[in-house]
């Protein structure tokens, strides 16, 4: 727990001077307003409670909806809790603690949290 809670401080002051970046490699997402934004378009990032650790149950029309917060095969690495996980498609995907993370389709600019509470089951990632 400790090195879990020191991992979040860690990316959080990160975030909060404005580069996320933790031993010299940046972290794939940052905290803004209390939940996890992706680096390049600030855009609110979720996850789905029907996701077994460290795998995506949404694929097909639900990734249509709900499009996975895709990582580079080789390039980027795993940082501060995050890491990837292999989708159906063998696409990899940035999950934070083990719970892969999306994009909600109807989010139109950075802030927007539409997805928050979607059917009960799509979480603001925190």
């Amino acid at each position: 727990m400790r090195g879990t809670l020191a991992a979040a401080a860690a990316l959080s002051l990160a975030a909060a001077a404005g580069c996320a970046s933790l031993r010299g490699q940046s972290a794939p997402a940052e905290y803004s307003g209390g939940v996890l934004v992706d680096q390049a378009k600030k855009m609110t990032l979720y996850t789905f409670d029907r996701d077994p650790r460290g795998r995506s149950a949404c694929n097909g029309p639900c990734a249509a909806s709900w499009p996975p917060f895709l990582a580079a095969a080789g390039g980027d690495a795993e940082v501060a809790g995050f890491t990837k996980v292999q989708r159906d498609d063998g696409a990899l995907q940035w999950a934070y603690k083990g719970k892969p993370l999306y994009f909600w389709s109807r989010d139109q600019k950075p802030g927007d949290r539409s997805g928050d509470g979607v059917d009960n089951l799509w979480r603001a990632a925190k």
